[in-house]
C-alpha cells in the first residue's frame, strides 16, 4: 500500500481568550495542516504550528520543505513502513521540526487508521483520558486572580501561570493566584525566558520563603543560557523545568550533563514528531529526569497526537495540552475533546479526524 498523495491546509482560527506570554501575544491559531493520503484514499492528518518567537516556525517555510523536499521523499513509497519513512524525514533537512513534525504525525496517523485502531494503541498504550494543566495568560495580578478562579471553577486543578514579563511584580501575582484559589490547586511557573539568573533566584526565593507553594518553575531564562540555567537550579529548592531550551536528544544531553534541569518539556513541534519525542521521553526517563509534555497553540490534530504519546508513555507531572481548549471554534472536525481539565482521546481509528472544513488544500510535488 502506497502513499498516494501529500496536501496542505493553512487554517486560522480565533481564540475565547488572547494569550499572552513574555515572548508574545496571539489571538488566533495559525498552523499548516499535513494530508498524508494513501492509494485506498485514507487520510493521516498532522500540523505545524506557526509560532516565530519559539521555534521560528512559520506557514510559509513549514508548506515549502513539506512540498519541495519532504512530501516528494514520501509520495508512491510504502505507507506502512513507518520506522522507515520517520527516519528519511528526520535525516533529509536541517531544522524545520515542526514541519518534520507534522508528516510524522501524518504518517502515524496513517498507520493506524489503516490498522484501525486509535493511536494511542499503535503507540502502545489503551488509556483514553489524559489529565492537563491550564495557562494562565500574563496579566497584572487583579486579573490573574480573576482568571485562577475561573479556571477552579472550570474544574482545573493544576494552573500554569505565566510570568516574566516584570520581575519585580511576579511575586505580587503568584500570591495573588494563591490567594484566590487556596491551597487545593497546583501553580506552576512559566517565565518562557522571560528573567536573567538573578533575577530567576531572587524570585524564585521570594516565593519559598513566602510558602507559596508552587510546583515547578519552567525555563527561567534564556534558552541558549545553560550555564544560567544550571547557576539557578543550583541556588533553588524549587524545580525546574527546561522547555525552549530542549528540543533534540542533544539538547537534553547536555542539560542532563550539566545538571541544568529536573524536568523537560517535551513538544511534537519542537523535537519534529512523535518518533524523535519518544526518544527524548526515554532518555530523560533514563537519566532520572522528570517529564512533561507540551503543546503549541495548535489544533485538535496536534494536542491529539501530544494527547496519544502521554497515554503510551505516561509522564511524571500532568501534561500541559491545553493548546486547543483555547480555540473559540475549529475548522478540523472530530478528534479530542475537553471534559473540564481532562482530554479524552476518540475511540476511533487514528487521531479520530473526520474533516478538515473551509480550505483550500495544495498538493506537494509528488
Amino acid at each position: 500500500m502506497t502513499i498516494a498523495a501529500v496536501r496542505t491546509h493553512r487554517l486560522s482560527a480565533p481564540l475565547h481568550t488572547p494569550f499572552v506570554t513574555a515572548l508574545r501575544r496571539t489571538t488566533t491559531v495559525e498552523t499548516l495542516v499535513v494530508e498524508i493520503v494513501d492509494d485506498e484514499g485514507r487520510s493521516g492528518f498532522g500540523e505545524a504550528p506557526q509560532v516565530w518567537q519559539v521555534t521560528g516556525a512559520s506557514i510559509d517555510g513549514s508548506r515549502a520543505c513539506v512540498h519541495e523536499m519532504l512530501g516528494p521523499l514520501v509520495a508512491g513509497r510504502d505507507a506502512d513502513d513507518l520506522n522507515a519513512r520517520c527516519a528519511e524525514i528526520q535525516r533529509a533537512v536541517a531544522g524545520n521540526e515542526a514541519a518534520k513534525a507534522a508528516v510524522d504525525i501524518a504518517l502515524h496517523d496513517l498507520a493506524a487508521r489503516r490498522l484501525g485502531v486509535p493511536l494511542v494503541r499503535l503507540l502502545g498504550g489503551t488509556g483514553r483520558r489524559v489529565p492537563t494543566d491550564v495557562t494562565l495568560s500574563a496579566g497584572d495580578a487583579v486579573d490573574l486572580a480573576a482568571t485562577a478562579r475561573q479556571r477552579r471553577a472550570d474544574g482545573f486543578t493544576v494552573l500554569k501561570l505565566k510570568v516574566g514579563t516584570d520581575a519585580a511584580g511576579d511575586l505580587d501575582r503568584v500570591r495573588a493566584v494563591r490567594s484566590a484559589v487556596g491551597p487545593g490547586v497546583r501553580i506552576r511557573l512559566d517565565a518562557n525566558q522571560g528573567w536573567t539568573p538573578r533575577e530567576a533566584v531572587r524570585v524564585i526565593r521570594g516565593i519559598e520563603d513566602a510558602g507559596l507553594d508552587v510546583e515547578l518553575v519552567e525555563q527561567p531564562v534564556p534558552h541558549w543560557d545553560l550555564d544560567g540555567l544550571a547557576w539557578v537550579s543550583d541556588r533553588v529548592d524549587l524545580p525546574i523545568l527546561a522547555d525552549e531550551s530542549v528540543y533534540g536528544p542533544r539538547d537534553l544531553v547536555e542539560v542532563i550533563r550539566r545538571r541544568a534541569a529536573d524536568l523537560v518539556n517535551v513538544k511534537l513541534a519542537k523535537a519534529g514528531g512523535l518518533r524523535p519525542a519518544r526518544t527524548l521521553l526515554e532518555l530523560a526517563a533514563a537519566h532520572g529526569v522528570g517529564t512533561v509534555v507540551g503543546s503549541m497553540m495548535e489544533s485538535q490534530i496536534g494536542v491529539g497526537a501530544a494527547a496519544s504519546l502521554v497515554a503510551a508513555h505516561g509522564t511524571t507531572a500532568v501534561s500541559d495540552l491545553d493548546a486547543a481548549w483555547w480555540l473559540a471554534w475549529s475548522p478540523v472536525r472530530g478528534g479530542i475533546r475537553y471534559e473540564g481539565p481532562t482530554v479524552v482521546l476518540p475511540d476511533a481509528p487514528g487521531l479520530g479526524i473526520e474533516a478538515v472544513d473551509d480550505v483550500k488544500p495544495q498538493q506537494a510535488g509528488c
